[in-house]
């Protein structure tokens, strides 16, 4: 018996994400051509995004199996046995043997044999227990030492890292960091909208032939939510009729309330799915730079632009933390900041094991660089929106008051009521999403979508 192409997928998936810090649903999205199956590429993305939510959980399960004198596995057995683990108490449909089975003949296929024994060794035992525990997280809480910290505990229960759980603790308390370490562990579905109001219904019937359910968004009235198929495969989204960006992310743009005829600034614009929100609101007698410092991504969103038949971005390479080469000044500026992502770790998991606490400061000290050096081209009386899709203080609101603390009273934050009202469905009141201090955030658990965070800066004339 051969292995399932959808577990050869997420074994090749997971190795890239391990040894090359790539990133899943990029590579993912590669792998899953036409030529894979929808049932293939549903199992390989569960097994992919689920194995990496879950690996601390996963890796715990399978060490506590190993025998003591075993030396650390390799990454491709490690992955093995996560992919083998995952199957054996998170899914049920699979049958246990195919589980313990494939795995082992993975390690093979990575020129691994010699630990093929020790694979089936472990899953064999893990299996016994799987089926003991009938997937209870109760009995696994049973099974950590009881000398662990609070902390710990959730993080091994929960997989996240320690260090990300103490500063949620600190900053949300207990209740509000269990429902988000929850939501983090649960599928996101998928959200888009049409970029072209003509081929609204093709794009619809587009994504339900690709086995897309679609439903109405839950935050914006020109959101749809996809769950469920291959969209990625659908006409709708290589011809450019839609555009997948989560909601919150999508509401970012509607913050800036571009009008039209404006000149807008997306300083940190690919892979550019804001900048063809931006680009539709300035219509044809606008203007939009799309700048972006990787020279690689410029060209992919210059060619998505173009296969999208935008026609008034212009699309270029720079460093935002540099002097801007602009002479004009901008009626509009988006700075979708780099940052954690911790707002998306449903939808990145592997974030969470990548991104280090003493990560923050470095990426402070670049934010406050780029919002000082875009609202010195913000023109008077012109919006400047700076956002992140982080959950931290010291990305968001920090940075904000860090650079508008030098200003000499020239930026206002306003909160962006009138701009979300005009986009955001009935059943949804601009309080939830628009905070006392004026900020937008959303927060996954309470909106179902990615954390997002936007300020609304505005230029105010000095006065003498």
């Amino acid at each position: 018996m051969g292995i399932a192409r959808a577990r050869r997928i997420a074994f090749d998936v997971l190795q890239r994400v391990a040894t090359q810090d790539a990133y899943a649903d990029e590579v993912l999205r590669a792998e899953l051509d036409e030529t894979v199956g929808r049932k293939d590429a549903g199992l390989a993305t569960q097994l992919t995004l689920g194995v990496l939510r879950w690996q601390r959980l996963l890796d715990f399960l399978i060490d506590r199996n190993l025998m003591k004198a075993t030396k650390t596995p390799d990454v491709e057995v490690r992955i093995a046995l996560r992919l083998g683990i995952y199957q054996l108490w998170f899914l049920e449909r699979v049958p246990a043997h195919a589980a313990v089975h494939e795995s082992v003949e993975l390690v093979k296929r990575a020129r691994k044999r010699s630990a093929a024994m020790l694979v089936n060794a472990v899953l064999r035992k893990a299996a016994k227990e799987a089926k003991q525990s009938a997937q209870s997280r109760n009995t696994i809480e049973a099974l950590l030492p009881k000398e662990l910290p609070p902390a710990e505990r959730l993080g091994i229960l929960q997989s996240h890292p320690t260090w990300m759980i103490d500063r949620w603790l600190r900053t949300f308390g207990e209740e509000r960091t269990c429902a988000l370490l929850a939501s983090n562990n649960r599928i996101p579905a998928l959200s888009c909208y049409v970029l072209d109001a003509q081929h609204r219904q093709d794009a619809l019937s587009s994504l339900k032939k690709a086995g897309c359910v679609v439903e109405p968004g839950l935050l914006l009235q020109d959101a749809w939510t996809l769950h469920g198929g291959n969209p990625g495969a659908s006409e709708a989204v290589q011809r450019g009729w839609v555009a997948i960006q989560d909601e919150a992310s999508q509401a970012v743009a509607h913050v800036l309330a571009v009008e039209p005829g404006h000149t807008v600034l997306d300083l940190c614009a690919a892979p550019g799915g804001k900048t063809l929100l931006l680009a539709q609101a300035a219509g044809p007698q606008g203007h939009v730079i799309a700048a972006d410092l990787h020279e690689h991504r410029v060209r992919a969103m210059a060619q998505r632009f173009e296969n999208a038949g935008i026609r008034n971005v212009q699309s270029c390479t720079l460093d935002g933390t540099q002097l801007l080469p602009f002479d004009l000044r901008f009626d509009r500026i988006l700075v979708d900041a780099p940052c954690s992502g911790t707002g998306t770790l449903a939808r990145h998991p592997e974030i969470r094991w990548r991104l280090r606490a003493e990560d923050l400061s470095d990426l402070h000290a670049r934010q406050v660089c780029l919002l000082r050096n875009a609202l010195g081209n913000l023109a008077p009386y012109g919006r400047l929106v700076y956002s992140t899709c982080a959950l931290e203080p010291e990305e968001n609101e920090l940075v904000v008051y860090e650079a508008l603390g030098a200003t000499q009273n020239q930026f206002r934050v306003v909160a962006p009521r009138t701009a979300l009202q005009q986009v955001l469905r009935e059943s949804v009141p601009v309080e939830s999403v628009i905070c006392a201090d004026g900020f937008f955030r959303t927060y996954p658990p309470a909106h179902g979508t990615d954390g997002f965070f936007a300020a609304a800066i505005e230029h105010i004339l000095k006065k003498d």
